[in-house]
Order: C-alpha cells, then structure tokens, then sequence
C-alpha cells in the first residue's frame, strides 16, 4: 500500500467580514497517496486557490483535519507552521520568484539555509546539483536570473522546490507566465519528475494540462466533485 502524503478531513474555509461570511471550502476530504499527480480545475472563485493555500500550510482551516504525513497540522502556530511547510512541502507558483541579486545556485540552497536541522555545506551542495540536474540546468548554476529565459527561471524555481525533498509539491498555474511551447516544456518537466516518484498537486485552468494528471479533481462552489474516474486520490462531495 502506498504511503498517504496529504489528508484531508472535512475541511472547511469560511472568511467573514463583518456584513458577510463567504464559505470558500465545505467538507473537502481529500487523500493524495506517494507518487500521486493529482490536478485541480475549475472556475474563477471555486475555491482553488483556497484549497492550495491551506494545502500548501498558507492559511489554516475553519474546520476538519489536515494531515501531513500523518502529523496533523489542523492547528499549529504560524511558527510551527513555517517549519512543517518548509521541511515537507515544495511550492512552484506562477510568479517564480526568485531573487535576481543572487546565482541560480544559491537561490535553489535558500530552503536547505534555513532548515531547522542545518546541513554542511557539501550537503547542501550535493542536493543544489541533484535538482539542478533533473531540471537539465547544470550548466545555469552560475547565472543570475535575470540572465535566463522564463522557461529556465520556471525550471530553477521547481528545482528550489525540490530541494527539501518535500512530502508533496504543490504547483500553482505554473505555466501563467510562459508563452504554450515553453509551457509545455515545464508540464513535461513536471511529467518526468512524476515518473520518478514525485508526488504532485497541481492547480491549474487548462484542460489541456489538467489531463497530464494521473487523477483530475474539479472544484465547483468550494466542494470536490466526484466521478468514477477518480481513482488514485479520494475525494467526497459534501452533502
């Protein structure tokens, strides 16, 4: 049986103002299993990116259980929070923020310098050049960002996230930026990181994308729907 990354249990999301409360997320429960690709689709104000943030330890639940690697993370602190989310989850946005005053290497080793448990500096190198080289950048280690095209800043920014060796990586319209020939690259990137064992969860806009999933979730006014399709991860539909 293969081991559960990311559970969810009743998850719920309500933001309230004064005047109103808007119910973002009801009762998702949601398991993604070591090796899943899991996408995530559906209209503008669904509750993607919603379900990401809480996913991804941004935000915290209303209400129901997460579990990360079977830690249950429903109510850490902000602090405890950043640890679990720096350790165990790796995070590829949209926007790839990376730092143009710095090498490529040393933007992908900012994780690992700010890990809780420290790693020497042959360590840090060994895991920089081991991302690097599933990503096919070795030969950018020394450039600075703003020296490389957008599909190679995409690549450096998957690499970052893969550096902590995270539980699960989360990919956030990675594609947004790039025009469709380099974002396919990126989508075949995310394919072969799969087929070695990367676990994944993806939200994305494109059908196109979504379908390159092994498992594809649709969101519609915060609840997952189900179909018999959806096989490798489990999700319900609130009632």
């Amino acid at each position: 049986m293969s081991e559960i990354k990311i559970q969810m249990k009743n998850i719920s999301k309500v933001f309230e103002t004064e005047e109103m409360e808007t119910h973002a997320l009801k009762d998702v429960n949601l398991t993604i299993k070591a090796g899943d690709y899991v996408s995530i689709s559906g209209p503008s104000g669904c509750g993607k990116s919603t379900l990401l943030g809480l996913l991804g330890l941004l935000d915290m639940p209303s209400g129901g259980e997460y579990f990360v690697e079977g830690v249950n993370v429903s109510s850490l602190s902000l602090n405890e929070a950043a640890e679990v989310r720096n350790s165990k989850i790796g995070f590829v946005f949209q926007s790839f923020n990376l730092i143009d005053e710095i090498s490529v290497f040393d933007n992908i080793a900012l994780p690992l310098r700010y890990r809780k448990d420290k790693l020497n500096t042959q360590e840090i190198e060994q895991r920089v050049n081991k991302c690097l080289e599933l990503v096919s950048m070795t030969h950018r280690s020394k450039h600075k960002p703003n020296q490389l095209s957008g599909g190679q800043q995409q690549r450096i920014a998957i690499a970052r996230a893969l550096v902590n060796e995270p539980a699960i990586l989360l990919v956030d319209e990675a594609t947004g930026n790039l025009d469709s020939n380099t974002g396919d690259q990126i989508m075949d990137v995310l394919d072969e990181l799969n087929q070695k064992g990367t676990t994944i969860c993806m939200v994305t806009h494109e059908s196109r994308y979504a379908d390159r999933a092994t498992t594809q979730l649709k969101l519609l006014d915060g609840a997952i729907l189900t179909t018999p399709e959806l096989t490798s991860c489990s999700a319900l539909q609130y009632v």
